[in-house]
Formats: structure tokens, sequence, C-alpha cells
């Protein structure tokens, strides 16, 4: 019993110490072991620096990606300042077009505004070229007057216009425009060169010892008249007188006298103005 209770004795001491030198490591040991689980979870400081700056370089672009994603966001969507102002500008166009219609109707415009100017530069032209040619027939072949005085009434009254035809060929009873002192005066032929003429006191004319017939006289007067009858008309020269007898000085007067040739304008047959009267002059 007691060899049983001195060998337990013993494995109890050895267990012991078996316990005692198994679970507790050495000083080394214990020193170590912290310093591995320090180490083992936990990095260096230079794993500690770069990791960090891994993680903030993995997920976050730099400066550069964050400055062109936004730019690349905004310039993707939204045009540039250009194409915002031709947009609207190609709208503004388009809508400004005219139609078909409309163009036609400018067309038709723009012919109708050539053909009336063409109209009007030929009616002008026209208008001035009958112009320049009345101008030049009045000045060598018919001339235009306006009828002053009373001298001839009833067949010619005053502010009347007439036209005369330049002809060297006079008869009895024609009327003639002639120049005296700066005036063109308007009379009638009694007789031309080489003719008697023979006057009463009544106011009867007689052409070669035969009566005178003047339709165109309302009142036969002697007037004003310093010649002795009958009187023969000179050469190159015609004896004219009035219409209006009592009033009109002309060849009874020595004042005016016969009328030479080279100072007769033309034959007066054509009343121009009124419109109601024009016509020949009797």
């Amino acid at each position: 019993m007691k060899k049983k209770k001195r060998k337990r004795s013993a494995q109890n001491a050895k267990s012991v110490k078996a316990e005692q030198t198994t679970p507790k490591p050495n000083a080394e040991e214990q020193t170590a072991a912290p310093a591995a689980e320090r180490t083992t979870p936990k990095p260096n400081a230079e794993e500690q620096t770069t990791a960090p700056a891994a993680e903030q370089t993995t997920p976050k672009p730099n400066a550069e990606e964050q400055t062109t994603a936004p730019a690349a966001e905004r310039t993707t969507p939204k045009p540039n300042a250009e194409e915002q102002t031709t947009a609207p500008a190609a709208e503004r166009i388009t809508r400004d077009l005219p139609t078909a219609e409309q163009l036609n109707a400018e067309l038709k415009r723009i012919r109708y505004r050539r053909k009336f100017a063409k109209t009007f530069r030929d009616t002008v032209n026209s208008l001035l070229v009958v112009a320049a040619v009345a101008v030049l027939i009045s000045m060598l072949f018919l001339p235009v007057l306006r009828v002053t005085g009373t001298s001839m009434t009833p067949t010619l009254q005053n502010d009347e216009l007439v036209i005369c035809n330049k002809t060297g060929n006079f008869a009895p009873g024609d009327i003639i425009a002639f120049h005296y002192n700066n005036k063109i005066l308007l009379k009638r032929v009694i007789g031309t060169a080489g003719d008697w003429i023979d006057m009463k006191e009544d106011g009867t004319v007689y052409l070669n010892g035969e009566r005178l017939e003047e339709p165109y006289v309302d009142e036969l007067a002697y007037g004003e008249c310093d010649l002795e009858f009958p009187y023969q008309v000179p050469d190159n020269r015609i004896f004219v007188m009035g219409d209006h007898r009592s009033t009109s000085v002309d060849s009874r007067s020595s004042t005016v006298g016969c009328v030479a040739d080279e100072y007769i304008i033309g034959k007066v047959f054509l009343r121009l103005w009124p419109w109601e009267q024009i016509g020949l002059i009797d």
C-alpha cells in the first residue's frame, strides 16, 4: 500500500511538473509570441502607408480624371456654345424660309414692276420724242400762236391757240400772222401786190372794182384810216385788215401799212384750243 501511494504521489508530482512545463513557455517564447501576434495581424509602417494609398488610388480617380470626368459628362449631353447658338439660328432660318406660293407671288410682283417700269420708260421716251418733233415742226413748219386782243373777233377770240402753215401763197380772205414791232399780229388778207383797194365811208370794201363779200365781219366800219382810196398794193406787200373793223389798227393806217413778205410767218388755218372749237378756221 505504501508502495502504491508512493507511485501515485510520484506520478502526481510528474504530472504537476509536466503541467508546469508544458503550458507555460519560457520568457523568450512569451516575448516572441506576443511579438508574433503583433507583427502577424498588423502590417508594418510602409504597408500601413501603402495600403491606404492603394485603397485611396483604387476606388478614387486622380485629379485629372476627376477633372475630365465631369467635363466629359458636361460635354456629352449638352452641346457647346456654338452648337447652342447655331441650333436656334437654323430653326429660325427654317421657319423664315418662304413657301412656294410666296416665291411665285414675289416673282409675279417683280415681273410686274419690271414690266411697269419698262412701259413707263417707253411712254416717257415716246412723249419726249413726240414733244421734240412737235417743237421742231412748230418752229420750222407749223408755229403755234396764242391770240391776244379783240381785233379779229368774232372769228378769233382772246387766248385761243391757233396753228400757222408756213406758205408763200396767200389769197383774199386768208388770215395771216406777221411780225410787227417785236409782236405777232393776226389779220385778214384783203389784197395782194398789184391789187386796187377801195373803201367807202360805210365800211364797204371793193377789190379791183368789185365789192368784196365778207361774211366773217359782223359790223362794217371805216375805222382808223389815213389812206387815200383807191389804193394800189405795192410789190411784195399784202394789204390786211382786222375782222373787228371799228377797233382794228391795220393797213388802213400808215402806222402799220402793208405787210412785207419777209415779215409774214404763215397762214392761220387751224384752231387748237379750246377743245370744243377745235377745227379749221374759215
